[in-house]
């Protein structure tokens, strides 16, 4: 069964930065490409970063991109987000997944809040 545990969100002021992390168990992780995706309060998923197996591949949102690095330790299962340079709009919950699997928020994974407020 795959199991994934996000954790390191927090509040953190505009400007701020978090690092988020991924633990997955109950696949072979070093086989899958990665995802990051997150729901802001009242909205639908957003698709946030990808990471290729070795990490040699890495895509970001637009809205993202120069601000987040998503990186990955696969001797370790671990998937990472570096947030910085966080602005209110990055407040959201923060949800793992394999590349290929659909995020279902509370189901797949708990994720971990991200709140960006001074």
């Amino acid at each position: 069964e795959v199991h994934l545990v996000e954790s390191g969100g927090g509040l953190v002021q505009p400007g701020g930065s978090l690092r988020l992390s991924c633990v997955a168990s109950g696949f072979t992780f070093s086989t899958n490409d990665m995802k990051w995706v997150r729901q802001a309060p009242g909205k639908g998923l957003e698709w946030v970063s990808t990471i290729t197996l070795y990490g040699s591949g890495r895509y970001y949102a637009d809205s993202v991109k120069g601000r987040f690095t998503i990186s990955r330790d696969n001797a370790k299962n671990t998937l990472y987000l570096q947030l910085n340079s966080l602005k209110p709009e990055d407040t959201a919950t923060y949800y793992c997944a394999q590349y290929s699997t659909m995020v279902v928020p509370g189901i797949s994974s708990q994720g971990t809040q991200v709140t960006v407020s001074s």
